[in-house]
C-alpha cells in the first residue's frame, strides 16, 4: 500500500498520538526515566546491558574476540535489556545511558566506574584499554576511525531511513523506500570498492572498524537484516562484500558474540545472559527451556 495522503505541517509540531509501527510504544519525544528501577550487577569488571541487535553485537563480538587472544581482564557480564517493553527508560539504565539505546557498559576495574555508551565509543574504549583490534601507527590507526566513525554516521540510513520504511512503517509510502534504498546500495557499493583492493576495512588488520561494519552491513549481506531486503537490495551483487561478510561470519567469536543477548533464531543460538564462558555449553535457551519442561 502506498500513503498518498499530502500532510500538511502545523507551524509547531506536537505530540499528539503514536506514529504506528512496530515501535511505536516506546517512541517519545522526550528523554529520562520512565521508572525506577536498578540493574542487576555480575562477577566481572565488564557490565553489559543490551540486546543483540547490530549496535549490541557490535561489543559481544569485540568482547568475544579479546577473551579469545587470552585476555583475562575482558571477562563480562552480559545482561538482557528488552526494549520492546522498555527497558531501556530504567532509572538504573539511564543513569548509564542517558540516551536509552542499548548498548550500554559499566567498567569497574579502575577506582571508580567508567560508563560508556554509544557502540563506537564502546569499541574505542575496549580497544585502547586493552590494546587490541586498533592499529598502532598514526596512518593505520587513522584508517580504522575513518572507517568506524563512517558507519557510525552511515547506518541511522540503512536503519532508521531503509530499514524503518521498508519493515517496520504502518504503510509502505515509495518515496522514502526509494530515497533510503538508493543510499542503502551507495553504502554497500562504497564498502565494495574498498573492499576491491583491502581484506579488512583497515586495509589487512581486522580491526574494531571490522567489528562495526560487519554488524550491520556484513549482515545485510548475509540476509540476516528485514526480511527480504537481500534480494530487494540484490546484495549478492557486491561480491567483494560477500567475501569480507562471510570471513568474518566464520571467525569463532564472531559466532559467540552473536548469540549474546540473542531472543532470535535457533534456540541453541540464543544465550540470553552470559556470565562466563562455559554458559555457551549450558545456558543456551534450548537448555534451559528443556530443564524447566522437566520441573
Amino acid at each position: 500500500m502506498t500513503d498518498t495522503n499530502e500532510y500538511t505541517l502545523p507551524k509547531v509540531w506536537k505530540w499528539e498520538s503514536e506514529s504506528g509501527g512496530r515501535f511505536a510504544n516506546i517512541n517519545r519525544p522526550i528523554a529520562g526515566a520512565t521508572h525506577k528501577k536498578e540493574l542487576p550487577v555480575g562477577k566481572h569488571p565488564i557490565q553489559l546491558h543490551s540486546l543483540a541487535t547490530p549496535n549490541g553485537v557490535k561489543i559481544t563480538v569485540m568482547l568475544e574476540e579479546l577473551l579469545a587472544l587470552g585476555i583475562e581482564g575482558a571477562e563480562y557480564d552480559a545482561f538482557f535489556i528488552n526494549i520492546g517493553e522498555g527497558e531501556q527508560f530504567s532509572s538504573g539504565f539511564v543513569d548509564i545511558n542517558p540516551n536509552s539505546k542499548i548498548p550500554a557498559m559499566v567498567d569497574n576495574s579502575g577506582p571508580s566506574p567508567v560508563r560508556i555508551f554509544e557502540s563506537g565509543a564502546m569499541l574505542l574504549y575496549l580497544a585502547e584499554k586493552f590494546d587490541a583490534f586498533l592499529p598502532t601507527t598514526h596512518e593505520g590507526r587513522t584508517e580504522c576511525l575513518n572507517w568506524l566513525f563512517w558507519q557510525m554516521g552511515s547506518a541511522p540510513y540503512l536503519g532508521g531511513g531503509f530499514g524503518h520504511f521498508y519493515s517496520y512503517a504502518p504503510t509502505k509510502i515509495q518515496y522514502c523506500i526509494d530515497r533510503f534504498s538508493m543510499e542503502a546500495k551507495r553504502q554497500m557499493d562504497v564498502l565494495d570498492r574498498h573492499l576491491a583492493d583491502n581484506q579488512f576495512m583497515a586495509a589487512q588488520m581486522y580491526s574494531i572498524a571490522d567489528m562495526a561494519i560487519w554488524a550491520w552491513y556484513g549482515q545485510l549481506a548475509l540476509g540476516r537484516l528485514y526480511e527480504g531486503s537481500a534480494e530487494f537490495l540484490d546484495v549478492d551483487s557486491y561480491t567483494h562484500v560477500q567475501r569480507w561478510a562471510k570471513e568474518i561470519d566464520d571467525r569463532p567469536a564472531v559466532i559467540r558474540g552473536c548469540m549474546v543477548n540473542s531472543p532470535r533464531g535457533e534456540l541453541n543460538t540464543q544465550l540470553r545472559e552470559r556470565h562466563d564462558a562455559s554458559d555457551f555449553e549450558t545456558k543456551t535457551q534450548d537448555k534451559i527451556e528443556a530443564a524447566l519442561s522437566k520441573t
